[in-house]
């Protein structure tokens, strides 16, 4: 935990570089948000935007891509953007490390890991023991996605090395360079790669590792205080976008999200949509649960990686969201 304060800490020095723009005419107010990376696991929040939601709430949203929960982090507490879209241990490492106004989650986006476990040859009948004297390039140390993963191996007494020594955002490129036996990649990175005959997707991390709030949105208590119209335009349209997704065909997804992907073909957009939704990666209702969190503390406690219990009312908000959930289900 120390030392992803630390790199919060050396990350101030510099704001994350845009990735996107999105709608960015008229008037309307503008909501700054910070991605740990831009992937189809996300694809609530670009669908809210495609179908006009953000507009209809009066707000634009721009995106800018932290490539790690660190960055992501250190753009809201230097006021480079209004929300961070991240993990929820970074806001536990921030207001345990004593942060002035520390960031609160105020909606949870996604429940389980979004990572795909891609081996070099195809293994249609894997099973995880099949892990066993391999390595594996699972992601940063003290990020979700790592200490999720080793919750996995931990979990089923698996004996591999877990590589951390590579950044989040370099993790593919290394193992295309040779570097471990298998990679965790998330979507569309994962079917692009299989596609292009690279290597095979022979498992699902988050269905191995359960139910998780894994991504979401956060901000420093001060903005939430002033500016409670944005987080609630901010959670009305990504619900609404969660339960379209939800009652949609792939296809018509796909045809929405694609210009949020320059590079990446509808087919493989529709793809990775249906591998999300079979593994029900989304959550109908953003207000996260104490139960949920308290999970998450113990992926976070068995990694090593924190120093104490965070209690669940000093990190999260939840009002908003079950306000929001009850009145769009109803």
């Amino acid at each position: 935990m120390k030392k992803l304060i630390s790199l919060i800490t050396a990350s101030l020095v510099a704001l994350a570089i845009p990735l996107t723009l999105i709608g960015c005419g008229g008037n309307k107010k503008t909501i700054r948000i910070n991605e740990v990376t831009h992937s189809i696991f996300y694809a609530p929040l670009y669908l809210a935007d495609a179908l006009g939601y953000f507009k209809d709430e009066g707000y634009d949203i721009t995106l800018t891509n932290g490539g790690g929960a660190d960055a992501t982090m250190a753009a809201v507490l230097s006021g480079g953007a209004d929300v961070g879209f991240c993990g929820p241990e970074a806001a536990i490492y921030v207001n345990q490390g004593g942060s002035d106004d520390s960031p609160k989650v105020f909606g949870q986006l996604t429940k389980r890991d979004g990572s795909f476990l891609v081996g070099r040859t195809p293994q249609p009948d894997f099973k995880w023991s099949d892990l066993n004297g391999k390595e594996i390039l699972a992601g940063r140390k003290g990020g979700v996605p790592a200490m999720t993963f080793e919750y996995v191996v931990k979990s089923g007494n698996i004996d591999c090395t877990l590589n951390y020594d590579v950044a989040f955002n370099m993790m593919t490129p290394a193992f295309e360079s040779g570097i471990a036996d298998y990679c965790t990649m998330f979507e569309p990175v994962a079917s692009e790669y299989q596609a292009q005959g690279k290597g095979y997707i022979v498992a699902s991390v988050g269905q191995e590792s359960g139910e998780i709030p894994y991504t979401c949105f956060m901000a420093k208590q001060s903005y939430i205080k002033n500016n409670p119209e944005a987080v609630e335009a901010l959670l009305r349209a990504v619900t609404k976008a969660v339960k379209y997704i939800n009652t949609t065909d792939s296809e018509t997804v796909a045809e929405y999200i694609t210009p949020y992907f320059d590079g990446t073909s509808k087919a493989s957009i529709k793809t990775s949509v249906e591998s999300y939704k079979a593994i029900d990666a989304w959550v109908t209702n953003m207000a996260m649960k104490e139960t949920a969190f308290e999970k998450l503390q113990d992926v976070i406690e068995l990694a090593g990686e924190l120093d104490a219990r965070a209690k669940f009312n000093d990190i999260v908000i939840t009002d908003t969201a079950q306000k929001i959930y009850e009145e769009i289900y109803k």
